[in-house]
């Protein structure tokens, strides 16, 4: 899709949330490798967490970050599939006030292009709370690669055409 050079490159603070009762912060591959793509494309990193499978826990973390003004944007990595500790889609829930359908459904578009009919596995879902961009991205490094690289890094740049999220942001409190 084309880029608008005419428009400046408006820079978004992004939080990274790693869902996992095993991971920590020197073996989390998925969550490293959102940070080095977001800030490849010139974002900020705001905050980064590690939160186990624990629908309670996840929401709270969401929950500080939403009301952070310093977080624009949060990246979740993990808790998307089918098994009983899966619950990050759930989680989401209960914080948002909009859902985005359509990134779910076009991120298993992308992935099934990678791992054919077993991204029907993934719960891959968005939404917006009370202003702030929420995306929630299976564990992988193969799906959270598939979800920047496709979807994520044009719609969070505001020069992407024809539309974007962040023309977006200033609106998504509006009533």
């Amino acid at each position: 899709m084309p880029i608008d050079n005419a428009v400046p490159f408006r820079p978004v603070r992004i939080a990274v949330l790693t869902v996992s009762d095993t991971r920590t912060l020197a073996e989390d591959r998925s969550g490293d490798r959102l940070v080095e793509r977001l800030g490849a494309a010139g974002h900020s990193l705001a905050a980064r967490a590690i939160v186990r499978d624990d629908a309670d826990a996840i929401a709270a973390q969401l929950e500080a970050w939403i009301e952070d003004p310093a977080v624009e944007v949060i990246l979740t990595t993990g808790g998307t599939g089918v098994t009983g500790r899966d619950v990050t889609p759930e989680a989401l829930a209960r914080v948002w006030d909009k859902e985005i359908p359509g990134f779910g459904e076009l991120f298993r578009w992308l992935s099934y292009q990678s791992i054919g009919t077993s991204t029907i596995q993934s719960r891959a879902t968005a939404g917006v709370a009370r202003g702030t961009y929420i995306f929630a991205l299976p564990g992988s490094t193969g799906a959270v690669t598939d979800a920047w690289d496709g979807i994520l890094a044009s719609q969070l740049d505001i020069r992407h055409r024809p539309c974007n999220f962040v023309e977006l942001l200033p609106r998504l409190e509006e009533r």
